[in-house]
């Protein structure tokens, strides 16, 4: 009889803990983040409607993985505020930057409390007259929701990690491959990681390990296509498998932003102060380990030898990456040096010569007097050079105008003018071109064309998998691959390429206070 009873009474309570399991609210969790990267060696300024920001349920479009119908999205009452992406380019204004925030901060007191904070930023905003703005960003936004809410960090691995922003952060994780193909993996990763937390009733971890490690390199060395990249960042995952770790994390840094916060950096999350700790130094002793081995993830030359290889190639298209005005790593997009020195060439000064693709060149003006002529239509004006023209002035085209496309989201207005065998694509405002679709909406044809010149560095992956052959080039912008030709005067020194016989540095992690506790 008092086994029954007590089997009874067992089951009467687990009946209990489960109705008020289910009568538990679920956890309260705010969204926010603004991402971009900007360059402080090009003179573009970054203004506020770059962001095209977007605000409460539109914030959801960037996180199919919170569709309505989704297990994350029923697992909080989600309370979006202010998210907004820049295309990568110059110094963001200080009246843009403080815009968006105080908007995202108005938002956030609108609706508190909190359980959690969805943190999602790129890591490599500058901002005039500000060092660290994602530093600045987190400490107003930790003001407004306060020490208890729990706040989980996504970022790109180019993003760069201060010891402000590690100590106000609880959770982060950034991306794991270059190019950035698992970036809706990582944010999705950083939101589990949130609510495994909050429904646990763990909490915010009880150990963070931070270590700044002194190597500044650029994305096209650091690609995880290639080796050491590919096997460095393949050590990342079977350390968040182990007992009392959340997550580990190597963030290449910004090698195109002048501040001492640029450099690489190991974060690691747990419960387990030795398994943090040890996993840190592991993966940062790792990393300065395979230093040198980094290198250019294609074949690199000067701009003359990479057009006489693709001129001589045999293989269609062969590309070639005009990387030191990357608008996708910070570049104004507007440098004109590599379209003259195209232009100047005789192979292409024929209708009959080498086909080839310049993508692409901002050229407003340009592009009202091509609509004025229309398809078929003869068009003379300049174009680039703007906003960059400390390589070049810009350039005049004279030619025939063979498509003409409105409505582009970042090009808005978008037109292609032949000038002997080079088809320019000239935009209303800068465009990346990334996809095959980029070009076939606008008649042409990328894979029949003998070269295609991109305004980009290491190849997304539509591109590359499109590519005959490809080299990149080493031209002149905001984004110089050429980092002593840049000229850095506030990192941290010394730093690993630019100081090649430096001594090891102190790889000892550094445990980081708790957001609570500071």
């Amino acid at each position: 009889m008092k086994k029954f009873i007590f089997a009874f009474s067992f089951f009467v309570f687990a009946i209990a803990c489960t109705i008020k399991e289910a009568e538990k609210p679920l956890p309260r969790i705010a969204i926010a983040g603004l991402a971009i990267e900007s360059s402080t060696f090009s003179p573009a300024l970054t203004q506020e409607e770059a962001f095209k920001a977007k605000v409460d349920e539109d914030v959801f479009t960037f996180y199919p993985f919170l569709a309505p119908d989704s297990a994350d999205r029923k697992r909080a009452v989600w309370i979006p505020t202010l998210r907004a992406h820049a295309l990568p380019g110059g110094t963001v204004t200080r009246e843009a930057y403080e815009s968006l925030v105080n908007q995202t901060l108005e938002r956030l007191k609108a609706n508190l409390p909190y359980d959690g904070l969805f943190f999602d930023i790129h890591g490599a905003m500058s901002v005039v007259g500000l060092d660290d703005p994602e530093g600045d960003f987190i400490i107003r936004v930790r003001e407004v929701v306060g020490s208890e809410t729990i706040i989980s960090t996504s970022m790109d691995l180019h993003g760069n990690v201060s010891m402000r922003l590690a100590e106000n952060t609880d959770l982060i994780t950034c991306y794991r491959m270059a190019p950035h193909e698992d970036a809706l993996e990582s944010k999705k990763r950083a939101v589990e990681n949130l609510l495994d937390r909050l429904e646990s009733g763990k909490g915010k971890p009880a150990f963070k390990a931070w270590i700044p490690v002194p190597i500044l390199l650029p994305g096209e060395k650091t690609s995880t296509r290639i080796e050491p990249g590919k096997g460095l960042y393949a050590k990342v995952d079977p350390f968040t498998k182990e007992e009392g770790i959340i997550d580990a994390a190597i963030w290449i840094g910004y090698a195109w932003a002048d501040e001492p916060r640029n450099h690489a950096v190991v974060m690691v999350t747990g419960d387990n102060q030795e398994a943090v700790t040890k996993a840190a130094e592991s993966l940062a002793n790792s990393f300065w380990a395979v230093r040198s081995e980094f290198e250019f993830v294609a074949p690199v030359a000067t701009l003359k030898e990479s057009l006489d290889m693709a001129i001589a190639g045999q293989k269609k298209p062969f590309m070639i990456s005009d990387m030191g005005d990357n608008p996708t790593a910070g570049g104004a997009g507007d440098v004109t040096w590599t379209l003259h020195e195209i232009l100047a060439r005789a192979e292409f000064k024929s209708a009959n010569g080498p086909s080839l693709i310049y993508a692409s060149i901002p050229g407003p003006e340009l592009v009202e007097k091509a609509i004025a002529a229309g398809v078929g239509g003869k068009v003379e004006g300049e174009a680039g050079a703007a906003v960059d023209n400390r390589f070049a002035p810009p350039v005049k085209l004279s030619g025939t105008v063979e498509a003409i496309k409105h409505g582009d989201k970042d090009a808005e207005t978008e037109v292609v003018v032949k000038v002997g065998s080079v088809h320019v694509i000239v935009t209303k405002k800068r465009k990346p071109y990334h996809l095959e679709s980029d070009f076939t909406d606008l008649g042409l044809n990328p894979r029949e064309t003998a070269i295609v010149v991109v305004k980009i560095g290491y190849l997304v992956p539509e591109l590359y998998d499109m590519r005959g052959d490809w080299i990149m080039a080493q031209t002149p912008g905001g984004v110089d691959q050429d980092l002593d030709r840049l000229g850095h005067k506030r990192i941290i020194r010394p730093m690993y390429p630019l100081d090649k016989d430096m001594k090891d540095p102190d790889l000892k992690a550094r445990l980081v206070r708790s957001s609570d506790k500071l």
